[in-house]
């Protein structure tokens, strides 16, 4: 019988090693899987490459664990705003290295590599120092950089609805890059606030299929993690 429900984030995530590359879903806070990511800095593994839309906001969730100093690299489009000061405390001082990768060009490059593509071109950041030492190419007497695939170890992603199975709905805006993440991993774990009866989906309904989910950890939605994030 296929059961992808673990008992709890801690178990999820117990083989996660040192070096990982690891996608963590969110645009800024929405869908920012933060109970999955406390169960991460708990781990104590380090040197990790995290990839995500930012880097953090505030003292909780992605900020925390850039605050543990847990991360060797981070490849994100938008790492500094009003509250990201652990980035930009850890960036400033030469511990975290960055790349900086514009969003639509991060979201195709994860795309990429859940799709199974060699890379594609852009003319997004051509003549810019993001297009440093990339192939370029004129297409159509147009300009385009070779960007290549993202691909990750894990996928940290936060669902609404799943079932045993691992087929996940998601809620809103929570969705943003949770289903191209979980086709660019090896392991995926979704948090979800509702256990599905299997069957019970609408098909329609289902973003995330369970081929690409390995794990699934049920979060009740008015937990408080141990950055005080009241989950929404």
């Amino acid at each position: 019988m296929i059961n992808k429900i673990v008992a709890s984030a801690t178990e999820a995530l117990a083989d996660i090693r040192d070096g990982a590359t690891v996608m963590i879903g969110g645009f800024g806070t929405a869908g920012q899987p933060n109970e999955l990511i406390d169960a991460l800095i708990a781990t104590g593994v380090k040197d990790l490459v995290i990839v995500n839309n930012n880097a953090g906001n505030g003292d909780v969730g992605l900020a925390a664990l850039l605050a543990a100093g847990q991360v060797r690299k981070i490849i994100c489009s938008f790492p500094r705003q009003a509250d990201s000061h652990h980035f930009d405390g850890l960036y400033r001082s030469g511990k975290l290295e960055l790349e900086l990768v514009p969003q639509g060009n991060l979201a195709e490059r994860i795309r990429a590599a859940g799709a199974g593509i060699g890379g594609f071109f852009t003319p997004t950041g051509y003549g810019t120092e993001l297009a440093q030492g990339k192939e370029t190419r004129e297409i159509d007497g147009k300009m385009y950089v070779f960007e290549s695939p993202i691909h990750a170890d894990y996928a940290l992603i936060k669902a609404e609805k799943g079932d045993r199975w691992g087929n996940l709905t998601y809620r809103m805006t929570a969705r943003n890059f949770g289903p191209i993440m979980a086709m660019a991993a090896k392991t995926t774990i979704a948090s979800v606030h509702e256990i599905a009866e299997l069957g019970s989906l609408d098909p329609e309904a289902v973003v995330t299929p369970g081929l690409f989910v390995q794990r699934i950890v049920k979060i009740d939605r008015t937990a408080t993690t141990a950055g005080g994030f009241k989950g929404a």
